[in-house]
């Protein structure tokens, strides 16, 4: 799984194809609306890895399908997960669902009791 930010800049992603190409569509599926879009992408080398650069239009905190598709042949399949927290396995940055939220409690616990 790729994750990406709600940024309109180009952003890279590293892949390792079933083959390599210098041209392809890049079809992204968005799994809660079900709408796709295609575009055609330069793709590069970099090392073993193929590397596109783009600039995704996508909604924070959604699920995406994308894959690769070259003459007719898709030559790579993933997923993308949009957050703009930051992720870093390494520094033990994971990602939250609550994150930014906190919650007050103004309540005292004989607030709630019925008899």
């Amino acid at each position: 799984m790729k994750h990406l930010t709600t940024s309109a800049d180009a952003q890279t992603l590293l892949i390792i194809p079933r083959s390599y190409a210098i041209e392809g569509s890049l079809v992204i599926r968005d799994e809660s609306t079900n709408t796709e879009t295609s575009d055609v992408v330069t793709l590069g080398k970099t090392g073993e890895y193929m590397s596109l650069s783009h600039s995704f239009s996508l909604i924070e905190g959604r699920y995406y399908n994308f894959k690769i598709v070259v003459a007719g042949e898709v030559i790579y399949k993933d997923k993308i997960f949009c957050t703009d927290q930051d992720i870093d396995q390494s520094n033990n940055d994971y990602y939250s669902v609550n994150d930014g939220d906190y919650i007050t409690e103004d309540s005292y616990n004989n607030d709630y009791i019925v008899i």
